[in-house]
């Protein structure tokens, strides 16, 4: 996953603190072989010293895990809503669209049984309260949650429909290794600023 979405790379990175040794156990056992989460994982080799490394996020999805292994690790689990606003870094082509280094906002709601139409009436209020309407879905790709949508509006200044955000379903092989009960499901949506 580091390796897909244009990455910063740093000839001598500094490295984190270590993690919790039976969080990081979960989170290799996940990487190489799904870690018995009806997945077959990323099957490679992990290596801590390869998670040590610090780079420049390109998404706030660093914060959200962040966020959420800390609210696994409280016991009994009490629902929650974050929110953040953060500076991500991209390594692509500098055009109209497209900046080395931008402000990202995401959403992230934690509860039990969540369903894909609980994401899509929050990213329905959401965006309605920003003034946008007339939502529209797309099925996308991301590597840590699934589904995923990306959503898309009319722009009338620009005559015709755009993309202004991604979002999706947690899934369970970054869940589970946190601590989270099988039941909590975790809906998250983000745009670019």
């Amino acid at each position: 996953a580091r390796d897909a979405h244009d990455t910063f790379f740093m000839t001598a990175p500094e490295t984190s603190a270590s993690f919790p040794a039976d969080y990081e156990e979960r989170v290799k056992n996940t990487h190489e072989n799904g870690g018995g989460y009806e997945s077959i994982g990323y099957q490679y080799n992990w290596e801590r010293s390869e998670a040590e490394k610090n780079l420049l996020r390109t998404h706030t999805t660093a914060v959200s895990a962040r966020m959420l292994y800390k609210l696994a690790q409280q016991k009994p689990f009490k629902p929650v809503k974050y929110f953040s606003i953060d500076r991500v870094f991209r390594n692509e082509t500098l055009d109209a669209t497209h900046l080395a280094e931008f402000h990202q906002i995401e959403g992230v709601i934690a509860d039990y049984n969540l369903t894909l139409g609980d994401l899509m009436g929050t990213l329905h209020n959401f965006f309605t309260r920003l003034g946008i309407h007339d939502l529209r879905f797309k099925p996308a790709y991301n590597p840590y949650t699934e589904p995923s949508m990306e959503v898309f509006s009319y722009h009338a200044g620009l005559d015709k429909v755009v993309e202004i955000g991604n979002s999706g379903m947690f899934r369970p092989e970054m869940l589970r290794p946190m601590g989270l009960p099988e039941d909590v499901v975790v809906i998250a949506w983000g745009l670019s600023v």
